[in-house]
């Protein structure tokens, strides 16, 4: 019996090359992924692998807030009433001469909060920014004076247990991702909230 000089090696398979070819590619991919910004706090990307909406470091790193001015004076007689779910206690509305759009997008206003049997009145000075869905509350009126919140930050809508917040934003505020054109136009969203197929 004669035996080799030289041991034979297999040569792998083509198809065993791919395969370790494509799970290099695989796993370079998930680094890259994980390397990223994605907001791994936010329940909707975390159990979904939805991203989060975007953030204002990641989608506008140039953009910057101008300072909110104090709260405007609002009255109670001027109100427009937001539309909401007739079960709600508590109605909402907007004094239009509060409402203002800022060149950076915002739009700051005042809310009015109130019993549907009449009682006390609160109010909040809030603004929302369309682009990014969000929304910061700036100070809150009570017991007849403003009080300044002490670290304001913006908060995505969706997050909040407020409907109000939603209902304002998509009825009057905003037009998809953007500020409607002009505060007339706002205020004319506000008194017919379903005269417009957005």
């Amino acid at each position: 019996m004669t035996l080799p000089l030289f041991p034979t090696t297999k040569r792998p398979s083509f198809r065993r090359s791919a395969e370790g070819t494509l799970l290099a590619a695989c796993l370079a991919l998930l680094a890259g992924c994980a390397s990223g910004t994605h907001d791994t706090d936010n329940p909707d990307w975390a159990q979904a692998g939805m991203q989060p909406a975007p953030k204002r470091y990641e989608t506008d790193a140039e953009w910057k807030e101008t300072e909110a001015p104090p709260p405007p004076a609002f009255d109670a007689k001027r109100l427009e009433p937001i539309s909401m779910p007739p079960y709600m206690s508590l109605k909402f509305g907007v004094d239009p001469k509060t409402i203002a759009i800022t060149r950076d997008g915002i739009v700051r206003y005042v809310v009015v909060a109130q019993n549907r049997d009449g009682g006390g009145v609160n109010a909040f000075y809030e603004g929302v920014r369309c682009s990014t869905g969000e929304m910061k509350s700036y100070a809150r009126y009570n017991n007849g004076a403003w009080q300044e919140t002490k670290t304001p930050e913006w908060k995505r809508i969706s997050d909040l247990n407020s409907r109000y917040a939603s209902a304002l934003s998509s009825q009057a505020l905003c037009r998809g991702n953007a500020p409607r054109n002009s505060v007339g136009d706002m205020v004319q969203n506000l008194r017919n909230p379903v005269r417009e197929v957005q």
